[in-house]
C-alpha cells in the first residue's frame, strides 16, 4: 500500500472518509471508505485529476453516472452517490467483499463448463439489462467481474468507458478521448470495430468481449496473445477465435459455436445483445451432460508458478488497468495494447490511413455452425414458422396491462402471479417463464410475475400477556423475539408484558428483531429506619429504588424517617427520601 497518497483519511465531499486504497486503474483509483452518514462501507472511485480538470470529460462522467445509477439488477454493483471534492470527482458505489474473475484464473486456470457458465450465466443478465437500458458497457474483462464472499456474482464499471464518448453516447458511439483517433479499451477484449476508426460501436462489443470471457475461462488463456500489444491488435482484426476444445478437448462442440458466435468479427453474425446470448446459452446448457458439465479441465490449462511477465502490472493489491497512448501504423487503422490486461488508448499515426482489412468469411461459416446446433438443440420444433414461435419480449418492470399489451403485440398471452420482493415496485413485473428473448409458442401462456412489493409484518399487540405467550404470538406473525428487558409497574403483573420494541403496530421485515419489556411487578420499600445513611442506601438500590436524604446526619447518625413506609410496594425506580434527627 502506497502510505502517502493525500486522499488517504481525507472526508470527500464532507460526507465519505478514505479508508485504504484498493486499486489503481487507467482512469482511476478505487479506495474503500465509508459513508460517515449512514455509518456503512462503500467503494469510492476517484478519477484522476488529469481527467477530473476536464470540464467536457466532467460533465458527461455526471450524466453518464446519473444514466448507472438508475439501473437496479442484482448482478451490477450499485452506484449510490457521485459527487465532486476541489478536484478530486468521485463515485461512490457498493463495495463488494471477495474477489475478482481474474483472481480466480490466475489462481485455478481453466474452470469446468459448469463453473464458466454459472459465473458468464449472471454477467450476461446483467449486461442484457443495461444493453435494454441503453447502456454498454464497452470493457467487459475478468477485472471487471467481482465474485463476493458468498458466491454471488456482480459486474463493475458499468458505463465508464462509455463516459469517454465524444457524442455523450448519443453519436456513433466510439469510444474515444477527446483526442480525434483515439480508443479507450482492454486490448484482450476489443472488438474489431472499436479499433477501426470511424467503425460505429453498439452493445455488441460487449457480446465479443463476453465470448472472450467465456473462451478465457474454459481454457485458461486469452485466445489472441503476443509480444506486444500490436500483435494483439492484428490477430483481433485478422484471426479468428479458436475454438476451445482445441486447447480443452473435454469442451463440447455446443459449446465451441457459441464462442464462434459471441467473437465472430463481423458484429452482424453475432447475436445482437446479451440477452439474446444468455437466452441461448441457457438453451445449449440444458442439453449438456453432467459429465460434460463438470469434466476437469486438462492440467496443461492449470497455473503454474513463473515470474511476472510484461503484462503484469504492479499495483495495490492486485494488477489494474492502465491508460496509454500508441500510435499505431496506419496499415492496422488503430493501436493495440499490451498482451495482458492493460487498458490502452490507441491512437493512429497521423500518415493516413491505411487500407482495411478484409472481412474474414469465416464468421459466416461460424454461423453457419451455430445455426446447425440450434437446431441439434432445439429440435424440430424450433425451425418451425414464425406463425408457430416468437420471441418473448421484455416485460420487466413493467405494469400488468403494460405487459398485457406487450405480450399482446407478440402473439403471446401472459398468466400473472404476485410474489414479493424487496427491489421490485409493487404492480411491476418481476420475471418472465419462458425469459426474455426466448423461443416461445404462441399457443402457450408466458409465466409473469408480478411484484406485491416488499413483504412486512405488523408487530402484534402482546401488552399485558405473559411473557412466553407474547413469544410464541411475535414467532406466529414471523418476528424474531430477543432477550426480555425488564422494569417495574404499579399495573402491569409481573412477568407480564409491559411494551415492545419497535412499539406496537411497526411494519417490519420478516425475522425482525423485537425485544419484549416484561414487568417485574410491584416491590415493598424496605425498612431502612435505625440504619446508617450508607446502609439504608445499600438497601434501597439494591431493591431496585433512588434514595434521597433529609435533616442533619451529625456524628454518623441513623435514619429517623423514610417516605413511602417500609413494606409499602412501589414500582422500582420509586424515589425513597430517608431523613435523619436526633433520636
Amino acid at each position: 500500500m502506497t502510505l502517502d497518497d493525500p486522499l488517504i483519511g481525507a472526508l470527500l465531499d464532507g460526507r465519505y472518509r478514505v479508508d485504504q486504497r484498493i486499486a489503481v486503474g487507467g482512469m482511476a483509483t478505487v479506495y474503500r471508505g465509508t459513508d460517515t452518514r449512514l455509518d456503512r462501507v462503500v467503494a469510492l472511485k476517484v478519477m484522476h485529476p488529469s481527467l477530473a480538470s476536464d470540464t467536457d470529460f466532467t460533465g458527461r462522467f455526471i450524466r453518464e453516472a446519473k444514466a448507472v445509477a438508475r439501473l437496479s439488477h442484482p448482478n451490477v454493483v450499485n452506484v449510490f452517490d457521485q459527487g465532486a471534492d476541489g478536484r478530486a470527482v468521485f463515485l461512490a458505489m457498493e463495495y463488494v467483499p471477495g474477489r475478482t474473475l481474474r483472481d480466480v484464473l490466475r489462481d485455478r486456470g481453466a474452470l469446468s463448463a459448469r463453473a464458466a457458465l454459472d459465473i458468464l450465466e449472471p454477467v450476461l443478465a446483467a449486461l442484457g439489462a443495461a444493453h435494454r437500458a441503453g447502456l454498454v458497457h464497452r470493457d467487459v474483462k475478468p477485472e471487471n467481474v467481482l465474485i463476493t464472499d458468498n458466491g454471488m456474482v456482480k459486474v463493475a464499471d458499468f458505463g465508464l468507458v462509455r463516459l469517454l464518448t465524444g457524442t455523450d453516447g448519443a453519436g456513433d458511439g466510439i469510444t474515444s478521448t477527446t483526442s480525434t483517433g483515439t480508443v479507450l479499451g482492454t486490448v484482450s477484449y476489443l472488438a474489431p470495430e472499436q479499433i477501426h476508426q470511424g467503425a460505429p460501436t453498439d452493445q455488441r462489443v460487449d457480446v465479443y468481449a463476453a465470448g472472450i470471457l467465456l473462451y478465457e475461462m474454459l481454457t485458461g488463456a486469452k485466445p489472441h496473445t503476443g509480444e506486444n500489444a500490436m500483435q494483439v491488435i492484428y490477430r483481433h482484426l485478422n484471426e479468428d477465435v479458436p475454438a476451445p476444445s482445441l486447447t480443452a478437448p473435454g469442451i463440447s462442440r455446443e459449446l465451441d459455436a457459441i464462442v464462434a458466435a459471441a467473437t465472430a468479427r463481423d458484429p452482424e453474425s453475432r447475436p445482437w445483445d446479451a440477452v439474446e446470448l444468455l437466452a441461448t446459452l441457457q438453451r445449449v446448457r440444458r442439453t449438456l451432460t453432467p459429465a460434460q458439465l463438470d469434466a476437469e479441465p486438462p492440467a496443461s490449462t492449470r497455473p503454474t508458478p513463473q515470474f511476472p511477465t510484461a503484462e503484469v502490472t504492479a499495483v495495490v493489491d492486485r494488477p489494474v488497468e492502465r491508460t496509454s497512448v500508441l500510435e499505431v501504423p496506419a496499415e492496422l487503422l488503430t493501436p493495440p495494447s499490451r498482451q495482458g490486461d492493460e487498458t490502452l488508448t490507441l491512437r493512429p499515426q497521423q500518415t493516413g490511413r491505411g487500407a482495411r482489412p478484409r472481412r474474414s468469411r469465416k464468421p459466416l461459416i461460424w454461423a453457419a455452425v451455430v445455426a446447425v446446433v440450434l437446431i441439434l438443440v432445439g429440435g424440430a420444433t424450433y425451425t418451425l414458422s414464425n406463425g408457430l414461435y416468437t420471441t418473448v419480449p421484455s416485460v420487466l418492470g413493467q405494469s400488468e396491462a403494460q405487459a398485457i399489451a406487450t405480450l399482446d403485440k407478440s402473439g403471446l398471452r401472459g398468466t400473472f402471479t404476485q410474489q414479493f420482493s424487496e427491489s421490485v415496485q409493487a404492480g411491476q413485473v418481476i420475471s418472465t417463464d419462458p425469459g426474455v428473448g426466448a423461443r416461445a409458442r404462441k399457443s402457450d401462456p408466458v409465466k409473469v410475475v408480478l411484484s406485491k412489493g416488499p413483504d412486512r409484518v405488523a408487530v402484534p399487540n402482546v401488552v399485558g400477556e405473559p411473557a412466553d405467550r407474547a413469544q410464541q404470538d411475535l414467532r406466529n406473525a414471523r418476528l424474531t423475539p430477543m432477550a426480555n428487558r425488564t422494569a417495574s409497574s404499579d399495573t402491569v403483573p409481573e412477568g407480564s408484558v409491559i411494551s415492545v420494541e419497535p412499539g406496537v403496530g411497526t411494519s417490519l421485515s420478516p425475522s425482525s428483531p423485537v425485544t419484549l419489556v416484561v414487568s417485574t411487578g410491584m416491590t415493598p420499600v424496605p425498612d431502612v429506619v435505625g440504619l446508617s445513611k450508607e446502609d439504608a442506601t445499600k438497601a434501597l438500590t439494591d431493591s431496585g429504588f433512588t434514595v434521597q436524604s433529609t435533616g442533619l446526619n451529625l456524628f454518623g447518625g441513623k435514619v429517623t424517617g423514610q417516605t413511602p413506609k417500609a413494606g409499602s410496594p412501589q414500582p422500582q425506580g420509586t424515589l425513597v427520601v430517608i431523613s435523619f434527627g436526633l433520636f
